[in-house]
């Protein structure tokens, strides 16, 4: 009786440690459908979807917590973008998260700018450079046009310009089929 619950408690050992092993060696860093969805997000990181940034937001549509058309810097084409993904119905954008603009880059009026560091501060992505009481700037390339920096600047010197669509920032418009249109062709 001795022998088998010292076989029993080897096999154990043995198959705890195979158990171990494998965990370590084939595990999966995230899950693959939310880095898909965070993928067609547009990286804004703004809030208007009612999450801190596109990544819990991401998470939260994966897990059906949220709807698919709360982004609105991602606009239309994102949200079909998203139902094709996740094989859900269109809709519209949600009204009561903002509207669709177009791409658009913070500009600082240097000449007006105190220096307060206020929209640092604000600025989710660190595209604002300066120090205090000396004039800030943006770099162009890192802002994400999320508008966060508005409202703390005390002398309204941000103005948001919009991106002028050029060969380097193109994009394929989402393929959108009109119901007129198809019913023209029908005829």
């Amino acid at each position: 009786m001795f022998d088998a619950l010292f076989v029993m408690a080897l096999g154990a050992i043995v198959l705890g440690a195979a158990l171990g092993y494998a965990a370590v060696r084939f595990r999966v860093e995230g899950d693959p459908l939310v880095e898909k969805i965070d993928a067609i997000l547009p990286q804004t990181q703004c809030g208007q979807c009612g999450f801190p940034g596109c990544k819990p937001y991401a998470q939260a549509v994966a897990k059906g917590e949220a709807e698919i058309n709360q982004c609105p810097p991602g606009g239309e084409e994102g949200i079909h973008k998203l139902a094709d993904l996740l094989g859900r119905e269109f809709k519209p954008l949600s009204a009561e998260h903002g509207i669709e603009k177009p791409k658009a880059v913070a500009l600082i009026d240097e000449q007006t700018c105190i220096g307060c560091t206020l929209c640092i501060q604000a600025c989710p992505v660190d595209a604002i450079v300066g120090a205090a009481k000396q004039m800030h700037t943006v770099i162009a390339g890192q802002c994400t046009g999320c508008e966060l920096c508005l409202p703390p600047c005390p002398v309204n010197c941000i103005s948001m310009e919009p991106i002028p669509e050029s060969v380097e920032n193109w994009k394929w418009k989402y393929p959108v089929i009109k119901l007129v249109a198809a019913q023209e062709v029908a005829r």
